[in-house]
């Protein structure tokens, strides 16, 4: 019974390891992508109230 129980980990172990490393990837890059939209939104109002144009919506 433990070799069919060790066996059930080991061949599932690679699958789930592989989901967890996209799963870490994908939510650093729609961290990274927010925090970039974030900025680049302060950066255009910025400009926008500099020139004196009102700010964008």
């Amino acid at each position: 019974m433990g070799d069919i129980i060790g066996g059930i980990v080991w061949s599932l172990a690679p699958t789930v390891l592989v989901g967890l490393l996209f799963w870490a990837i994908m939510r650093a890059i729609v961290r990274a992508d927010r925090t970039e939209r974030k900025v680049y939104s302060r950066m255009e109002n910025e400009e926008r109230a500099r020139r004196g144009l009102a700010p964008k919506s």
